[in-house]
């Protein structure tokens, strides 16, 4: 392992640096040379709500951050708080980790006074900090269902009672508290229990880690907020602790746990998805600050392992339901899919700290995959209604289950994601673009690495003024560039061209056209005046590796980064969606943008919101029908029961709109007819 320097512990009230840092989710402190990209801060990258990610930001404001505030009431999450100082009489209600929903939804909060500078949740914030200030105990401790229900439990179940869990996102929403709005009261209760931890498991005392990683990238973070270097030994301690049998090897076993094997051996994800991508997220944390390649490279065979044998079409992961868990390399069954809506938010966490770290154009390309899918898909066009696990596939006779309904919901019982989405989509802007420092004779460049409508203030390095980004993408090809102010000597604006496009048609404003190929459209200073950069967004026909058995067989449409799906509300009339095959090579028409009824995105005045802003049009797809009535199990030779040579057209939609319209039949994978 890396040695860190000794660091004198400092009080918890010295908690906030004297120079504010940026505002964003992962700032790196150390500055080596070696990193490859610097993030900026939130408030310099400002979404406009005329495109797809800002009116998303817009909607969240509007609607799922009030929508989540109120749900911690009706669910209970408030009043476990209350009931441990004498304020409420109801039972505690919820999971015993339900805590952790409050600071998440003070994240979400804290992300967006920073985007927005809003003050409309204040008063709520005064009232929330001020109970978890009551509640906390003088020892730092807090956890409302240990101290209201099973005081003599106090850190006797790390496996699954989740102390170290709900701390880490308590800091995460304090440290975006004071970053975003100066405050510091809630971050200064936090460092207490921090301290606590420190006193009974940091490095040479009691042995134990949290049965679901998160408190090792919070730590992190809050060393690079506050310089204080104890906080970095003691995530480095927890990864170092992980894998030693520290937790029992009963229920779902160690492989669940993460606690197989030490982290600097373990190059297969597996066990629960969220807590191995969550994981995984700290331990590149660890990476930026202390340089130690054998993390280095297991994060990124792992990297490897989740993203070519483990992941969705749509940026989702975890393939069973039993434990919420990764599968077996290619084992992906698009009906059974698990994909839980916090899988994907923890692995763009992940990707986003290794594309700090190191260059790999896929970082970007998977980001963009899970934005505009997997996560579109998890939160309806209202704002209000959830999916937690997300199917490629739902079937006519789809019964709903646990945590796995056949309709998104309001919440859950366990109510992870909801809140996860608003943290996510408050801080959305902070993965749009990153800078790239000079090294090996270069200048630097500001990199845009998600293409999205927005202003992006350009930071010291690379010059003054303000890049315009003015696009429909993902529903249009086409991006305007014009740079209002000067870049600084050497510098550049470099603009990703996503993975699926491979090369793009660039225009500068001297009239000159060209074609590009490769990872960015690079432009200096006079080209950067303005440009125009064009994609080719002909929709492609995709297959999976053929180990995936559950795809074999089949193909699934894409048209830039988004995935598309057919719904049984979109089948012509006696047309059931799983009787239909297409050919290879089938040729796609657009239907035109103001025939998108279909889509259907908005019903309610929040909601428009998001559906005013430009949608990726339906797509006609001829198909043959197969109609299959024969028995489940027949020889080989016998003739199938459906009728051969019928044809049809059917529609299809952006996989994130569906089940808008109600629950129904959907499938993202077709049959090949050939």
């Amino acid at each position: 392992m890396t040695a860190l320097p000794e660091a004198a512990p400092a009080p918890a009230a010295a908690a906030a640096t004297a120079a504010a840092p940026r505002v964003a989710p992962a700032v790196p402190r150390a500055g080596r040379p070696e990193q490859r990209r610097l993030p900026l801060d939130l408030r310099s990258v400002r979404l406009d709500p005329a495109g797809a990610l800002g009116a998303w930001q817009e909607l969240n404001a509007a609607a799922t951050i009030p929508h989540c505030i109120a749900q911690l009431e009706t669910s209970g999450v408030i009043d476990n708080f209350r009931r441990v100082i004498g304020e409420s009489g109801a039972p505690h209600r919820g999971f015993v980790f339900a805590d952790s929903d409050l600071f998440k939804v003070i994240e979400a909060v804290a992300w967006e006074i920073g985007r927005s500078g809003t003050s409309a949740h204040d008063a709520w914030l005064d009232e929330m900090i001020d109970l978890v200030q009551q509640v906390q105990e003088p020892s730092g401790y807090l956890h409302t269902w240990i101290q209201g229900v099973h005081p003599e439990k106090k850190f006797a179940e790390l496996h699954w009672v989740h102390e170290m869990y709900i701390l880490g996102h308590w800091l995460q929403a304090a440290i975006a508290l004071d970053r975003a709005a100066g405050r510091s009261d809630l971050l200064e209760a936090a460092v207490r229990m921090v301290d606590l931890l420190d006193r009974r498991f940091g490095p040479g005392r009691e042995d134990g880690i949290d049965g679901h990683p998160e408190i090792e990238t919070a730590l992190v973070e809050l060393y690079r907020h506050t310089g204080q270097e104890r906080f970095l030994r003691l995530a480095q301690h927890f990864v170092d602790q992980r894998g030693r049998d520290l937790l029992p090897n009963e229920g779902f076993g160690h492989h669940y746990f993460q606690d197989h094997l030490p982290v600097r051996e373990a190059v297969d994800p597996i066990g629960h998805a969220v807590r191995q991508l969550y994981l995984n997220a700290g331990v590149s944390d660890l990476v930026l600050e202390t340089g130690e390649e054998p993390l280095a490279a297991v994060m990124r065979e792992q990297w490897d392992r989740v993203h070519e044998r483990k992941m969705y079409l749509s940026g989702a992961f975890g393939s069973r339901h039993r434990d919420e868990s990764f599968g077996n390399d290619y084992e992906l069954p698009s009906d059974r899919a698990y994909a839980e809506t916090c899988a994907t938010i923890a692995d763009l966490h992940w990707t986003w700290r290794l594309s700090l770290a190191e260059h790999d154009p896929r970082h970007a390309d998977v980001i963009e995959r899970e934005i505009h899918n997997a996560l579109a898909a998890s939160v309806d066009g209202t704002g209000r209604r959830f999916f937690y696990s997300n199917p490629m596939q739902r079937r006519p006779d789809r019964f709903s289950e646990e945590n796995a309904p056949a309709e998104r919901q309001e919440w859950y019982s366990c109510a992870c994601c909801p809140p996860n989405i608003a943290r996510l989509v408050a801080q959305i802007s902070s993965y749009v673009a990153a800078v790239r420092p000079a090294r090996d004779g270069e200048g630097p460049a500001l990199e845009v690495l998600q293409l999205a409508a927005a202003q992006i203030d350009l930071p010291a390095q690379i010059g003054s003024g303000t890049l315009h980004v003015d696009t429909q993408y993902p529903a249009d090809g086409t991006v305007h560039l014009r740079l209002d102010g000067e870049l600084a000597p050497g510098a550049r604006i470099a603009v990703r061209i996503p993975g699926w496009a491979g090369t793009a048609a660039v225009t500068t404003a001297d009239g000159r056209s060209q074609e590009v190929t490769g990872e960015y459209v690079e432009l200096e200073a006079g080209e950067a005046r303005s440009a125009r950069i064009t994609l080719d967004m002909t929709p492609r026909w995709t297959a999976n590796h053929p180990r995936v058995d559950a795809t074999r067989g089949c193909l699934a449409l894409e048209r830039g980064p988004i995935v598309y799906c057919l719904e049984q509300v979109d089948m012509p009339h006696g047309l059931e969606v799983d009787d239909v095959a297409v050919a290879r090579g089938a040729q796609v028409q657009e239907a035109p943008a103001d025939a998108r009824a279909h889509s259907g995105t908005a019903t309610t005045a929040e909601g428009a919101a998001r559906a005013a802003a430009p949608g990726a049009p339906a797509l006609r797809i001829p198909v043959q029908v197969h109609a299959d009535r024969g028995p489940l199990i027949r020889t080989a030779s016998a003739p199938t029961g459906g009728a051969a040579g019928e044809t049809a057209t059917v529609t299809a939609v952006p996989f994130a709109t569906w089940g808008n319209r109600g629950p129904g039949a959907m499938r993202i994978w077709i049959p090949t007819a050939d």
